[in-house]
């Protein structure tokens, strides 16, 4: 397999019938199915219930009581990423959608993830292209779709950011991260990323990933981009844990 190309297609998602469905018909709100607002499947009331990230560390996305700033951490241990950013703390109604996009299938609640994401980094310095963060290749055959690739395909579409798909691959199965504790998930990921590219990368690019926990996945994906020679790597994720 050269790259995390998704088996499933994006018509589902994105394709000319599904436009055509929404005009016809009023979108249904994918939290709790009242009427949609603004043509989006969501509602008014559900949209107000988002969990924006508002104020966060710029190098780690850990929630900040005031101003964005840099935690206390990452000045200690400055991590591999420039600047990470997260739409959304991961909380009601967000940690009821990703899991839908992540585990079943559910690709239109990716789009509406993907639609806020562009919404939140619209204002950010551009990367030079985007890369989603890859699945192993027998994961992927397993689930048929990475859920990453789900969220950075419509949002490199909607920010015209280029996606460069093949450039990063997982090299090595891992144990999932949400079994591993902090420490386990770090070594579990030592080396898991090989940038394979055949052609010099951009000087800057964006990961773009579901859920942030410790952000161990990103770190080793960035380090794998950096020793191929990218100057610049951040993240930029859907929600964060707190």
């Amino acid at each position: 397999m050269s790259g995390p190309v998704n088996q499933i297609l994006p018509a589902p998602v994105d394709g000319w019938w599904r436009r055509l469905l929404l005009r016809l018909s009023h979108p249904r709100c994918l939290v709790c199915r009242e009427a949609g607002d603004d043509g989006r499947e969501l509602c008014t009331r559900c949209a107000a219930t988002l969990p924006w990230l508002r104020a966060a560390c710029l190098r780690c996305a850990l929630p900040l009581p005031g101003a964005e700033a840099t935690c206390g951490h990452c000045l200690r241990r400055p991590p591999v990423l420039a600047e990470t950013h997260a739409a959304f703390l991961y909380g009601t109604p967000v940690d009821r959608l990703l899991p839908r996009l992540k585990f079943h299938r559910d690709l239109a609640a990716g789009h509406l993830l993907a639609g806020c994401m562009a919404e939140a980094f619209a204002g950010l310095p551009r990367p030079d292209a985007l890369i989603a963060v890859p699945l192993h290749p027998a994961r992927l055959r397993r689930r048929g779709y990475d859920q990453a690739l789900e969220l950075a395909r419509p949002l490199a579409h909607t920010l015209g950011i280029p996606l460069l798909q093949g450039a990063l691959v997982r090299a090595r199965a891992t144990t999932a991260q949400s079994r591993l504790d902090a420490a386990q998930r770090k070594r579990n990921l030592r080396g898991a990323f090989l940038a394979t590219a055949r052609t010099p990368l951009p000087a800057h690019l964006a990961l773009v990933d579901d859920v942030m926990t410790t952000g161990a996945t990103l770190q080793a994906a960035a380090t794998a981009l950096r020793r191929a020679g990218v100057a610049r790597v951040d993240a930029w994720v859907c929600a964060r844990v707190p």
